[in-house]
């Protein structure tokens, strides 16, 4: 085979957990610092993949740990993207460097603020990793969290005293950003992260750069039970937007619209 079919061979391997393949291709001379057309080493797709006997192997064999890729990203930063808890925390054993980012500057906490990982952003703080780092776009791991309704991230970030009320990129609070949860997210698990900022002393009326409320960014997303809970705990329906709107102008859910006129 070519240099780049052996390449190829190995990364294959890696992305498959073929250790005894891998083992084949290195003792005949593959190398375990080749590179895809994304920058990404083999112990990057290992990593990736979840595959620990495979890190293990490349590790042994000298793979460069703290290697990154075109955008930045380590293979602890792909462990943390994909939550895979024993890959990441064999890496953060082995000396990975818990601080360097990926792409958009965004920080392996915030990777596994994103997957959901609470194991992961518990490890990588514990061995010193900056929780508070916000990626190019201005938003720290807690806004991935909050955002993606992980209630229990969002409680361990909160632990490190962030500001409940602080503002990020627009003006958006993180009670904004759960009320106006991922689509994806189950309407129950952004719900529940609501209620606990509320608890905890998130300022409900705040606005952001564009005059919103966390109720008006609710009733955009059509989140009834949200506006709902909102509404209970004392949002204001009557205030505008900057461009004159309530909460009640703002939704296309007819039955939520009547509740957010009534007095």
């Amino acid at each position: 085979m070519s240099a780049i079919e052996v390449s190829l061979a190995l990364f294959s391997a890696a992305d498959g957990n073929c250790t005894g393949l891998a083992t084949e291709l290195l003792d005949g001379g593959a190398s375990v610092d080749a590179r895809d057309r994304f920058g990404a080493r083999p112990l990057s797709h290992a990593a990736r993949s979840g595959h620990l006997e495979m890190v293990d192997l490349l590790l042994s064999r000298g793979a460069l740990i703290n290697a990154r890729n075109l955008s930045g990203a380590t293979a602890l930063y792909f462990a943390a993207e994909r939550g895979h808890v024993a890959v990441a925390q064999r890496l953060v054993d082995r000396g990975a460097d818990v601080k360097l980012t990926g792409r958009s500057g965004a920080s392996p906490v915030a990777a596994a603020a994103y997957a959901g990982s609470d194991a992961i952003v518990e490890l990588l703080l514990a061995h010193g990793a900056d929780g508070r780092a916000p990626d190019e776009t201005g938003k720290p791991p807690i806004v991935y969290a909050a955002a993606r309704a992980k209630l229990d991230i969002v409680k361990r970030l909160l632990a490190t005293n962030i500001d409940v009320n602080a503002r990020y990129a627009n003006d958006l609070t993180l009670l904004m950003w759960a009320a106006g949860a991922d689509e994806k997210v189950a309407e129950a698990d952004a719900l529940k992260v609501v209620s606990y900022l509320l608890d905890v002393g998130a300022r409900i009326d705040d606005r952001d750069a564009r005059g919103r409320t966390a109720l008006m960014i609710a009733a955009e997303g059509g989140r009834a039970e949200i506006a709902n809970r909102l509404l209970a705990r004392g949002a204001d329906r009557s205030l505008k937007d900057n461009s004159g709107k309530r909460a009640a102008d703002l939704t296309t859910v007819s039955l939520l619209r009547e509740q957010l006129k009534a007095p």
